[in-house]
């Protein structure tokens, strides 16, 4: 008898973990069209291919230090669409080890946190949340929600990153960045439909880079933003001796240079201007 008991109660325990890994397949996070997995297909319509952000990429980073600040380094970049799907995942250098390896998953997040805290109405940048989120500010904790999913960022063989078989492509990594290098992409409908990371460089460079690289993909009708008057998502140079910003948005600065760069960004690689009405 004490064995039949067990008997039923081994079959018992199997049908309910049985039912369990059923049920959580049937709620899977099928937004995106995707099969019960928890990601879905990535929104590409108007987003670049691997082939074009690295292209755009290559282009940017040949400027050199001259030309956007820092140390004239090669870069990593990643598109998000606007759902915070890994769209293309690529590198400037020849090799993936010819720039920094932890840029790589920096640049996923800067991409999510741009596309995440931007709305069809409104663009924000990595570097305008550099203020808010120190000690004291009014998004201070800002960095530590929504953390990277490190089984994506960090899966698969190294031969694969920035490739267009990179094993981030298809997933959210998610994370959140508050320094700059990272943009909200918009159609010329002034429509959000993606995100874009820099990262490799010093932040100034990597806003820098990443503002040209949007412009070089013609995503960059940008609505309304906290800089310039309210027009754009520019990087702001306002932090004074104090260590206050006064606009709230502001970043630090990082070498005179990067700092002029960035200020004539508006000038020198204009946006694409007002989204279609």
């Amino acid at each position: 008898m004490l064995t039949e008991r067990c008997h039923w109660r081994h079959l018992g325990v199997a049908l309910l973990t049985c039912g369990f890994a059923l049920a959580l397949g049937a709620c899977g996070d099928d937004d995106d069209g995707g099969d019960g997995v928890g990601f879905g297909p990535p929104q590409t319509e108007g987003l670049p291919s691997h082939e074009v952000l690295r292209t755009a990429l290559q282009e940017v980073v040949a400027e050199g230090a001259a030309g956007n600040g820092g140390f004239g380094l090669n870069m990593w970049a990643t598109v998000v669409d606007r759902s915070g799907i890994v769209v293309a995942v690529a590198f400037s250098g020849p090799g993936v080890g010819d720039q920094w390896l932890l840029s790589r998953a920096i640049s996923a997040q800067k991409a999510s946190t741009a596309n995440g805290l931007s709305l069809n109405g409104l663009a924000l940048s990595t570097a305008n949340l550099w203020a808010a989120t120190q000690p004291g500010g009014s998004l201070f904790g800002l960095q530590e929600s929504n953390p990277v999913d490190h089984d994506v960022a960090y899966a698969g063989d190294v031969a694969t990153f920035g490739t267009t078989d990179d094993p981030m492509t298809g997933k959210r990594v998610g994370g959140v960045n508050v320094f700059g290098g990272g943009f909200a992409l918009y159609n010329s409908a002034g429509e959000r439909i993606g995100g874009i990371g820099v990262s490799g460089d010093s932040s100034c460079a990597d806003h820098n880079i990443a503002w040209k690289a949007r412009d070089q993909l013609g995503l960059d009708f940008v609505p309304a933003g906290v800089s310039d008057g309210g027009t754009t998502d520019n990087i702001i140079y306002d932090i004074g001796g104090d260590g206050v910003s006064v606009s709230g948005f502001g970043h630090p600065e990082c070498s005179i240079l990067a700092t002029q760069i960035g200020q004539q960004l508006p000038t020198t690689h204009p946006l694409s201007g007002p989204p279609a009405t």
